[in-house]
């Protein structure tokens, strides 16, 4: 598929057509660990990101007059609007009342993962906006041709973001919660920047959950598979308890200890040598990404103390500048993690559908900006300075 006279853009049903090599020259100057090779090969060779789960892979290359590779974009054909985390269902529910077909729709993100980052990767020593600007282009142009009601694209970076609005795609904001590193020493460093109360709180939340069980923070050649026989397990029994879908099976886990085992920080809890409980982190260039977490019993703090004082403490002695904990949760204030902004970038190829979303979005993006800005300001654990 021609872009322009320059550009030769191609689409791929799986990612292993593009290649590690090619695929990793964009995605690995990054630094993200969800947009390179072996995350989202995993996805697709452990069979839940594939057809059959609705998540059809339609990757872009874009290549140069000499077949080059200058970019390439995780980019997939959708039959539903599950495991995304941005929430289009409303927009799919009137648009189908009102006669219109949906599905199928293209997207653009890392599946099942709600992290920011950049979808449209580039090459090094070529131009970020003119090879996005071309990727964006060509995924368009794949929008139309496949019948395809819309593009969208979750969770890019900021500038990514600021390019799609530019080249005409609706723009919308929601938020996440953010533990940010102000060059702590050591988590008590941490505590001390908080208010007394908080301070307090934790340290009893910690000592409550610590209690009568062996923590230990697991990564490279220490994570065995029967640490991802445990993990799996926890994984299944949280989505069975919050009737929720594990969108992941038992071989994504083996094929991620495999491929990425420097990149995953795991955190088991034991009662003795029996693991009952874990929560599964990536290891960026610069954060911590908390992601899956489960348990067998509900012990008090228990989801606090794996979730996000590990985690914090992780980051602290890597040196990582954040932590992010995934999608929902206000109670992750408390625990220092504070409201920061994440984005979507939306292309709705009809005008009836795509006015409508475009006067919500106008009204949705101050609101969250100014939630954003009194949440903070009310429930922030910091003390004032």
């Amino acid at each position: 598929m021609s872009t322009d006279a320059d550009f030769i853009l191609k689409v791929h049903g799986r990612i292993h057509q593009i290649g590690r090599d090619a695929w990793d020259v964009c995605a690995a100057p990054t630094g993200d660990p969800f947009v390179g090779y072996d995350f989202l090969d995993a996805c697709e060779d452990a069979g839940c990101a594939v057809e059959a789960q609705g998540w059809g892979p339609r990757h872009l290359s874009l290549h140069g007059p000499d077949d080059a590779v200058l970019g390439v974009m995780p980019l997939y054909l959708k039959g539903h609007s599950q495991g995304e985390y941005v929430f289009d269902h409303a927009w799919a529910d009137a648009y189908e009342r009102a006669g219109g077909r949906y599905y199928p729709k293209l997207l653009s993100a890392v599946p099942f993962t709600p992290v920011t980052g950049p979808r449209l990767l580039n090459a090094p020593e070529t131009d970020a906006a003119t090879v996005g600007a071309a990727l964006l282009q060509g995924a368009r142009t794949l929008c139309d041709r496949t019948g395809a009601s819309s593009l969208h694209v979750n969770f890019p970076d900021v500038g990514q973001w600021r390019l799609m609005g530019e080249q005409g795609l609706l723009l919308r904001q929601d938020m996440q919660y953010v533990w940010r590193n102000d060059a702590y020493a050591g988590f008590d460093d941490f505590l001390a920047a908080l208010s007394s109360s908080r301070r307090k709180t934790i340290r009893r939340e910690r000592r409550e959950a610590q209690t009568g069980l062996d923590i230990r923070v697991l990564t490279g050649g220490d994570i065995t598979e029967a640490h991802w026989d445990a993990f799996h397990a926890f994984y299944l029994d949280t989505g069975d308890r919050k009737w929720g879908r594990p969108y992941l099976n038992r071989a994504f886990f083996s094929l991620i200890g495999e491929r990425m085992s420097d990149r995953i920080a795991l955190v088991m809890a034991f009662d003795g040598e029996r693991p009952i409980a874990g929560a599964l982190n990536f290891i960026g260039r610069d954060a911590c990404y908390g992601r899956q977490w489960g348990t067998l019993e509900d012990r008090p703090f228990l989801h606090f103390e794996l979730c996000y004082y590990q985690a914090i403490e992780f980051a602290i002695a890597r040196g990582l500048s954040r932590v992010e904990a995934g999608a929902q949760g206000e109670h992750k204030m408390a625990r220092g993690y504070l409201p920061t902004p994440v984005y979507s970038a939306h292309h709705i190829a009809d005008p009836l559908l795509r006015e409508p979303v475009a006067n919500y979005l106008d009204q949705e993006r101050p609101a969250v900006a100014a939630e954003i800005e009194a949440m903070t300001a009310e429930y922030s654990p910091f003390r004032s300075t």
